[in-house]
């Protein structure tokens, strides 16, 4: 069993990966692909591969226990982050700026210290800014030949076609609802059956959601947007704009959760008070932005779950704990307005995800036009 075991399945990712350290590695590689379907934790299997191979402390002592061997091994090291001949770059405010290349750089002329390789990651690869990007341009073209750089991308879009040409593609897909079942399973154990296959499927393929799913906070935030959901069709006093304050608050909470999480990380940090305020605003506004995203999902997931309903595919909801709701709520007469509801709840997400939208406005707007096709026009009193 090799270190790409540690994440599940990505077939075509591991194959790639598997030649590479059967024949060899390139001199640089993209992972992309969607958040929270394994692309770091293969990055770093990948990394303890090529470093653990060529490392000269791959032997430990046999007397020694099991687990204190693996600790004791270039892998282990490389799996904790702590093998001198990894190096990882990641973002501390909102980019990985030319400064952080500029040290990159400088090590990168370094001799490895115990291996014959060293690994480089560059994790939220696309959020380089332009400077950095062409810093690290002329490295990728020309490394030293023990150094292998590894980007990983949720999104590759932002990443200039240069870097990517010059880059071994590393494709990750969402992974499939057996999987996440399996991940949820694992973490909870005593979970109904119905709440376990409506999470897997609320996560759609992301295993980072699944875990924030299975937190009591994040239950309370999916109870308060699946009241939502239900009160623009089924509360005469259905107001827009308190429906959007609801899903704002949510995200909030979410915010404040997530910087108080950097916060507890910051400790073992070197970091300057300037960069310590910019990783806590990032996680911050990060996770704001996703539970925003996240909710979008999960709302036109609600409306196609009534189409489901309504023609008879209960097999095929996602909200499966809310089969009984769904039941009474999915009526063909509903039929229309909910796969309109559906599209108007996509056109949203695609806004926020390609546009600077004001989330209180669009999130308003677009409560008012699902009243409309669902419940007829929002009175104005």
């Amino acid at each position: 069993m090799d270190d790409f075991e540690s994440f599940p399945e990505q077939a075509e990712a591991k194959r790639l990966l598997r030649a590479a350290i059967a024949e060899g590695p390139a001199h640089a590689y993209l992972f992309h692909g969607p958040a929270g379907v394994g692309k770091r934790t293969a990055a770093l299997a990948f990394a303890a591969e090529l470093i653990g191979e060529s490392s000269t402390d791959v032997r430990a002592e046999p007397a020694r226990p099991p687990d204190a061997v693996a600790e004791s091994t270039a892998r282990g090291r490389v799996l904790r982050r702590a093998h001198p001949d990894l190096y990882v770059v990641e973002p501390v405010g909102d980019q990985i700026r030319i400064d952080d290349v500029r040290e990159l750089r400088r090590d990168l002329h370094m001799r490895p210290f115990e291996a014959q390789r060293r690994v480089y990651l560059l994790l939220s690869a696309e959020t380089m800014n332009e400077d950095a990007a062409d810093a690290l341009l002329k490295d990728l073209e020309e490394p030293p030949p023990y150094a292998v750089i590894v980007l990983v991308a949720d999104d590759i879009g932002p990443l200039p076609e240069t870097i990517r040409s010059r880059c071994q593609l590393v494709p990750f897909r969402r992974l499939s609802e057996r999987a996440v079942r399996e991940e949820i399973a694992a973490r909870a154990p005593g979970l109904e059956p119905e709440q376990a296959t409506a999470l897997a499927r609320v996560a759609a393929g992301r295993l980072d959601r699944a875990k924030w799913l299975l937190d009591p906070k994040a239950a309370a935030r999916r109870d308060v947007l699946l009241e939502v959901a239900r009160a623009v069709y089924a509360d005469p006093e259905f107001d827009p704009a308190d429906a959007a304050a609801r899903l704002l608050d949510s995200a909030r909470e979410r915010g404040a959760e997530a910087k108080a999480e950097a916060e507890s990380g910051l400790e073992t940090l070197d970091l300057t008070a300037r960069e310590a305020d910019q990783r806590l605003r990032r996680a911050q506004r990060g996770a704001e932005r996703e539970e925003l995203l996240a909710a979008l999902e999960e709302l036109a997931s609600w409306y196609r779950d009534l189409v489901a309903v309504a023609v008879g595919a209960e097999r095929a909801v996602v909200h499966y704990d809310r089969l009984a709701q769904l039941a009474e709520d999915g009526t063909t007469e509903r039929l229309a307005g909910a796969e309109r509801g559906c599209e108007l709840v996509r056109e949203t997400w695609r806004g926020f995800e390609e546009f600077n939208l004001s989330p209180g406005l669009a999130l308003e707007a677009l409560f008012v036009r699902l009243r409309r096709e669902l419940a007829g026009p929002v009175t104005v009193v």
